[in-house]
């Protein structure tokens, strides 16, 4: 028996977390686009084009998220984004790929610059500590929903149509957020490759996120 639209309130201590969190990430990222704009301005960019470069980031992209799901999960059970957002698949997805944000920042791009000041802080709360922080939510606090494993498949729509997006505009503005993408560099086959493999990556993250919600599911949900 399916589960995933039965009612469920949230504790207490999974509103207070949430509204905390979201905080934090919401000055994140607030925080980011203040800084960035002007640098982005002083290359001769407008203000358009560099919100739309901020934008453009799979980090702010995936922050966003959690952002925006975090503060919706403050309403109330019976509206309707919070139904869909309080969702195991839902959450399970967002939570994926804030994972990827901070494992491949930390493994692959942080060597690569060396931000100091207000950039430090935005750049180590984007993508080390919220992160953290929405894996903990999910882990404590997400509604136990057993999840499918070809659900782990649907979750590879979002970075693969972001890598088409991607080497498109690129391709348009001479212009590519990530190094491991950068077609002017690499050429297109290399990109694929890379591409590839970092679908890959989701993939194999996804499986082990849905292996551990069915851990958890098995020992604290009800029965399906």
């Amino acid at each position: 028996m399916e589960h995933s639209l039965s009612p469920y309130k949230p504790s207490k201590a999974a509103t207070i977390y949430a509204a905390a969190t979201g905080l934090v990430v919401w000055f994140a990222l607030i925080l980011q686009v203040s800084i960035s704009i002007p640098a982005y301005m002083k290359v001769n960019n407008s203000l358009l084009n560099a919100i739309i470069q901020i934008l453009s980031f799979f980090t702010i992209q995936s922050n966003l998220m959690v952002g925006v799901c975090l503060w919706t999960l403050l309403l109330k059970p019976s509206n309707a984004l919070y139904r869909f957002f309080s969702r195991e698949y839902v959450l399970g997805g967002i939570c994926l790929y804030i994972i990827v944000v901070g494992l491949v920042y930390n493994i692959i791009l942080r060597n690569l610059w060396h931000p100091t000041g207000l950039f430090k802080l935005a750049d180590d709360l984007l993508h080390s500590v919220n992160p953290l922080l929405f894996v903990i939510y999910w882990l404590i606090f997400a509604r136990q929903e057993k999840l499918k494993w070809t659900q782990s498949l649907n979750w590879l729509w979002f970075p693969f149509l972001y890598l088409i997006y991607t080497v498109i505009r690129g391709a348009i503005i001479n212009y590519y957020p990530y190094p491991f993408i950068n077609v002017d560099k690499l050429g297109y086959s290399q990109v694929l490759i890379n591409s590839l493999i970092l679908l890959i990556v989701f993939l194999v993250l996804g499986l082990l996120l849905v292996a551990v919600n069915r851990i958890f599911k098995t020992r604290t949900g009800p029965p399906s």
